[in-house]
């Protein structure tokens, strides 16, 4: 009775996400430097390529903050009634980038200094672009810039058509996703084991708990026979594929607010096995969405010229590179 009570609390709580048209959430992963480096040592990497300090340090404190809008509830909307989204990706430090899309507007600003240190590759400052980058100069400064959606998705397709590449992927229709949505909730009512306990004030936590290697091996199970419905164009693992997956227990502890879902907590600690991990999951915070908005002062970006002109430009000769900031030993031919 309380397995039946605490998957209907829960999937009750996903139908009222559905009846929204405006939605915002913020994943973190709940986890510290120290553990992506165990993590990362776990998988025998090659010498030279361990995860640096600066990126586990990054991964460690990144959050995503994901918002969208759309003309009708959600779980009645496809790709074309979105009407505003907008993803950010952010650290304890500031914002390292952010994107909008309103109508056919794309909204773009970045900290290119720090993800550029983050990858140990830094780029050349404004004050050293060519005149023909134009609003990119703005963009290496952190400051927003905007360019056409619909132009970008033309530019893309073309880059792809040049290069014998496959089309753009389509959506995800309707059809599919409640063949999709319908194959998990069987898999999930299957595998997964339900509790709830009460939180007061309003507040009830509903666990869910599932051996890790059944869980995914079923899920991919189901959606096989519909991956040829799918825009992914990917490949899924075999069953074969799957054996080498944890079977450790995972659980998920889904927090209720007045019957409304209001967090996720996933803990992933138990899939780390031998690696000395103090702590791995993902949270998953979810708020009132604010309707995205377009940023004051964004400089046009013009990507044609940018592609033509700066891009798609002669590569700088030896008289116009600057090499005063290499070193002096050649490099070895091999």
């Amino acid at each position: 009775m309380e397995q039946l009570s605490a998957g209907k609390k829960l999937d009750q709580a996903f139908e009222k996400l559905g009846k929204k048209k405006t939605l915002s959430f913020e994943l973190d992963l709940n986890t510290d430097a120290a553990s992506l480096k165990a993590l990362d040592a776990k998988s025998d990497p090659a010498p030279g390529e361990e995860i640096p300090d600066e990126v586990a340090g990054l991964l460690s404190d990144a959050k995503i903050t994901l918002t969208v809008q759309s003309r009708k509830p959600l779980d009645e909307s496809g790709e074309k009634d979105l009407v505003g989204t907008a993803m950010k990706v952010s650290t304890p430090d500031g914002d390292l980038v952010e994107y909008r899309v309103l109508g056919d507007s794309t909204y773009l600003r970045a900290d290119v200094d720090a993800m550029s240190e983050m990858m140990g590759a830094p780029l050349p400052g404004a004050d050293q672009l060519p005149p023909e980058a134009g609003a990119l100069k703005d963009v290496i400064e952190g400051k927003w810039v905007k360019f056409s959606t619909k132009e970008m998705d033309k530019v893309v397709s073309e880059g792809q058509e040049d290069e014998g590449g496959p089309a753009p992927a389509p959506s995800l229709d309707a059809k599919t996703q409640k063949k999709l949505v319908k194959a998990l909730r069987e898999v999930v009512a299957r595998d997964v084991k339900f509790k709830t306990a009460g939180g007061g004030e309003g507040t009830e936590h509903v666990t869910a708990t599932a051996p890790f290697r059944t869980l995914i091996t079923d899920l991919f199970g189901e959606i096989r026979p519909l991956v040829k419905d799918l825009p992914l164009g990917v490949d899924l693992p075999t069953d074969k594929d799957l054996k080498e997956a944890p079977q450790a227990k995972v659980t998920a502890d889904f927090t209720l607010k007045n019957g409304e879902l209001s967090q996720v907590d996933l803990d992933l600690a138990k899939l780390a096995e031998s690696a000395k991990v103090k702590k791995l999951g993902l949270t998953l915070r979810l708020r009132e969405g604010a309707k995205p908005t377009a940023p004051a002062g964004a400089t046009t970006l013009d990507l044609k010229d940018l592609m033509s002109g700066f891009l798609g430009g002669p590569s700088p000769s030896d008289s116009e590179f600057d090499a005063s900031g290499l070193p002096d030993e050649d490099f070895p031919l091999d």
